[in-house]
């Protein structure tokens, strides 16, 4: 039986990426079940040494160093020249791919991943074989939207807002092949909507929490970068009007000694938990979530109403101020880079009647409501051209399915 074969080329720079390339891959299977052949590739960290070393160093100064990306982003840039018209790192291993599993459509969510690799697809597959499809997650345009995410030559060119669209055209995105589409998340997330009482019931049940007490949601990357020992000191005044939730990632350390700082603070309620597979339900059970910028996490954050205070201890990263800038200007968000900063919200939210609902309702305001299956058939509809397979979206949500 032929199938719409699709190549999604992602990067573990980050988790945001890899998130949008396992939604994508969700949604098809939704959709079209076993009629649409989905496959990712880490091409940067399985096509050569140098782009492994990469993406490495990237993750390690995002964990302790974020002040340095500046000086890295800007190394990055220099791709967009080197890899104008061909792939210069990891050539070998994209031909492999490219000839075993003749794509009909590559699909990029990583900005480091279409220039070049496009051209290169094209020579080698046949201009009218393949289909080539952009998916930038940045939230707005400026310093920190690389060039790099710009291919004029691509198909399609998706982007997150209005904002950021603007700025792909500015730099040389055709307007007529471009589209904005929100935010890629798991159909999951569509569906595990909590009601106010099972939202009360999952404090309790779930986490061990009050259900009349305001929750932090302290996150972090899959990376496990974070500030949570430096945060936590500061909810504790209040610790009969508040409570947390902290997730820590892939980082063991900090949850051996959370664990052990909840040991000593009995009388402040804390869930705690290590890398967590039910983000979305947590943010539905908490009032603000304090998180870096990156742009899976906020783009959830404003699915589900969870203000965000972002962080930026040790600084914001390039690619986190296009976030920040987007929700300092459409949200009124704010940000901390000390403690001392952190307390202050706080301090006003317990204690000024309304000054946490004013915040609220800006958050809330900033949200943009769509279709989240426009942009799969969209992008499935593009590789069809190639592969012209009989092809039946099936209903979303499906037939019988009930909303947690």
């Amino acid at each position: 039986m032929s199938k719409l074969r699709i190549l999604v080329l992602t990067s573990s720079t980050g988790g945001g990426h890899d998130a949008r390339a396992e939604a994508f891959a969700e949604w098809c299977f939704q959709l079209y079940r076993h009629d649409v052949d989905v496959q990712i590739e880490q091409m940067l960290e399985k096509s050569s040494a140098f782009n492994r070393g990469g993406v490495n160093f990237y993750n390690a100064i995002q964990k302790r160093a974020p002040w340095i990306h500046k000086a890295f982003y800007a190394f990055v840039e220099l791709l967009s020249i080197i890899n104008t018209n061909t792939v210069t790192f990891g050539k070998d291993y994209f031909l492999k791919v490219l000839r075993e599993y003749k794509p009909h459509l590559i699909f990029s969510v990583h900005d480091c991943l279409n220039r070049g690799y496009f051209q290169l697809a094209r020579k080698e597959l046949g201009a009218d074989k393949v289909k080539c499809a952009i998916y930038c997650g940045e939230f707005s345009g400026g310093w920190g939207y690389s060039r790099n995410w710009v291919e004029p030559s691509a198909d399609l060119y998706i982007s997150r807002t209005d904002t950021a669209n603007d700025y792909a055209v500015k730099i040389g995105m055709p307007r007529e092949r471009t589209r904005v589409r929100g935010s890629l998340m798991l159909p999951n997330a569509h569906l595990e909507i909590l009601s106010k009482a099972k939202q009360s019931a999952f404090r309790q049940i779930r986490l061990g929490l009050r259900p009349d007490l305001f929750t932090v949601f302290l996150a972090t990357g899959g990376n496990g970068a974070n500030n949570h020992l430096d945060l936590l000191p500061e909810l504790l005044p209040y610790a009969d009007k508040c409570q947390a939730i902290v997730i820590c990632g892939k980082n063991k350390e900090t949850y051996n000694d959370l664990v052990h700082w909840r040991a000593n603070h009995p009388d402040f309620h804390c869930y705690i938990e290590g890398y967590s597979e039910m983000v979305p339900l947590l943010l539905q059970v908490s009032d603000v979530i304090v998180t870096r910028g990156g742009t899976t996490t906020c783009a959830k954050a404003l699915y589900f109403n969870c203000p965000i205070i972002f962080n930026a201890f040790g600084g914001i990263m390039p690619q986190e101020e296009l976030t920040w800038k987007f929700f300092r200007n459409g949200a009124q968000s704010e940000k901390i880079e000390w403690r001392h900063d952190f307390a202050q919200i706080i301090k006003r939210w317990m204690l000024e009647p309304g000054a946490y609902h004013k915040a609220y309702t800006a958050f809330v305001n900033a949200k943009h409501e769509e279709d989240p299956t426009l942009v799969i058939k969209e992008l499935v509809e593009l590789g069809n051209q190639v592969a012209k397979v009989e092809l039946k979206a099936l209903p979303f949500p499906p037939v019988g399915q009930l909303r947690a």
